[in-house]
């Protein structure tokens, strides 16, 4: 309970400075993030997000759901399919983790880059569940359906669908991956997945299926809309003296990714940068910040207050040489992989042709007095 206390205190518990109190001045963006449901980064003051503050989005629409009897549908490849309860559920062991959960079009323009948030999870690991219903050899796919459906027009006929994601039978039963019914400490919400979702960390939002109803496990590859049709990303790959490669991806695991969120000016006259980095749980190597044209400052990223590794981390650089005038500043995130956060001009970025997967640096204005 300590680590979670200190998780949902404000940022200069963890270095990084959070209100005027302490004599510090904030240094307003020049080009403003708009605001709506979402994170909005330069009033960010806790490393834990407000439930309140966490983005929403659905494709079918939000259904009316309710806790009381509620059940899970146990279906497909396995030698003991069942129905249980969520009360059932709820009496399995309890785990709570931290992790961030990021839209895949997060950061596909300048006024959608707060869908993100970094949340306490409760609830019980899916693999240990799999296993005692009996996983047999065919079990090579587990698809989640949530309770929001639609008809869906394929191959010229109507049909009705419900909103459904897939892992491999091996993701399934990682231990980061759980069925939850709690969001920092308090039951979902019915915009949240009232009252199971999917919690799938270090994966985009998409593969966290909300409302969730049914669990069945397949023999062979899941391709339902929005595994195979939508959330697909889209990108040329350039040879030279070769025509581009335009290649299909899924939007799965996250992106290595950063972005300033706040820049203040101390009592000493320093201007402190802060802001968080994030990746699919591949640890970061390093952030580093670039004001105007100058060379690539090494961050300091903050010591993270849980050791859960799907969570983002708060970095900061203190700019002790800032002159009056307008500045940019960018940041950019390096995992442990050799991932480097592209630049818009990257051709990374520049041959993607859809929104996801959108993990380009984002360039700040700021007006120095």
């Amino acid at each position: 309970m300590a680590a979670y206390a200190l998780a949902s205190r404000p940022m200069t518990v963890l270095g990084l400075d959070a209100d005027a109190g302490s004599g510090e001045e904030i240094v307003p963006f020049l080009d403003i993030q708009p605001t709506g449901r979402g994170l909005y980064w330069q009033k960010l003051t806790r490393w834990e997000t407000r439930t309140e503050e966490l983005y929403e989005v659905s494709h079918y629409g939000r259904p009316k759901t309710s806790a009381e009897g509620w059940t899970v549908d146990f279906t497909g490849f396995l030698k003991n399919p069942r129905t249980l309860s969520l009360d059932e559920i709820r009496m399995r062991p309890k785990k709570t983790i931290h992790a961030t959960l990021e839209c895949g079009g997060n950061g596909s323009s300048p006024g959608f880059v707060g869908a993100i948030g970094n949340m306490r999870w409760t609830g019980t690991p899916l693999g240990p569940l799999l296993k005692d219903l009996g996983l047999v050899k065919r079990s090579k796919e587990v698809v989640f359906y949530g309770a929001d459906e639609k008809v869906e027009k394929i191959r010229d006929k109507d049909y009705p669908q419900q909103f459904a994601r897939s892992l491999s039978i091996e993701h399934a039963l990682r231990d980061e991956v759980m069925l939850a019914w709690e969001v920092n400490g308090k039951p979902l919400d019915e915009v949240h997945g009232l009252p199971l979702r999917l919690v799938v960390p270090g994966w985009f939002g998409i593969a966290w299926v909300k409302w969730l109803n049914r669990v069945d496990v397949l023999d062979r590859r899941f391709m339902g809309k929005w595994m195979a049709r939508e959330y697909v990303t889209l990108r040329g790959e350039e040879h030279p003296g070769e025509p581009t490669n335009w290649r299909e991806t899924s939007v799965c695991n996250m992106n290595v990714k950063s972005i300033t969120a706040r820049v203040v000016r101390r009592p000493d006259g320093v201007h402190r940068i802060t802001g968080a980095a994030w990746s699919d749980g591949t640890p970061l190597k390093r952030v580093e910040v670039r004001i105007d044209d100058g060379p690539w400052r090494p961050a300091v990223i903050e010591k993270k207050p849980v050791r859960d590794r799907f969570t983002w981390s708060f970095w900061r650089l203190d700019w002790k040489d800032a002159t009056p005038g307008e500045h940019t500043v960018v940041s950019r995130a390096i995992d442990e992989d050799g991932r480097v956060q592209p630049s818009s001009e990257d051709p990374d970025i520049q041959l993607k042709r859809t929104y996801w997967d959108a993990n380009q640096q984002w360039v700040r204005r700021i007006r120095v007095g």
